[in-house]
């Protein structure tokens, strides 16, 4: 159940941090509103699974994935380039994410 809160915590993430461009610097009250939200329920999640998981795991799957998830919708939504490089970066915090989460640890 922890992974699942985990998961869930990393969307609000993504959430988190792809609110921050439609605010505007915060000039925009509801992208603003939304910023506060994502980010706010994104680490309550967080926090909910480190009594189930160790801190550093469930911190580094939590940005991983998150990071993952902001860089392909920034490609998607945003435009952003798609370089060869940036693939293999993905790949490799996939990578990382993936070990992590087989190395055994709950």
């Amino acid at each position: 159940m922890a992974w699942i809160i985990l998961l869930a915590a990393a969307a609000f993430e993504i959430a988190f941090a792809l609110s921050l461009k439609p605010s505007e610097g915060f000039s925009r009250l509801w992208p603003t509103l939304a910023v506060l939200v994502f980010g706010i329920t994104s680490v309550v999640l967080l926090a909910k699974t480190l009594d189930r998981l160790p801190v550093g795991t469930a911190y580094a799957v939590w940005t991983g994935i998150g990071s993952v998830g902001v860089v392909t919708l920034g490609i998607v939504l945003f435009h952003e380039p798609l370089t060869p490089v940036r693939l293999a970066c993905i790949a490799l915090i996939v990578a990382g994410v993936l070990g992590l989460r087989l190395s055994g640890s709950h």
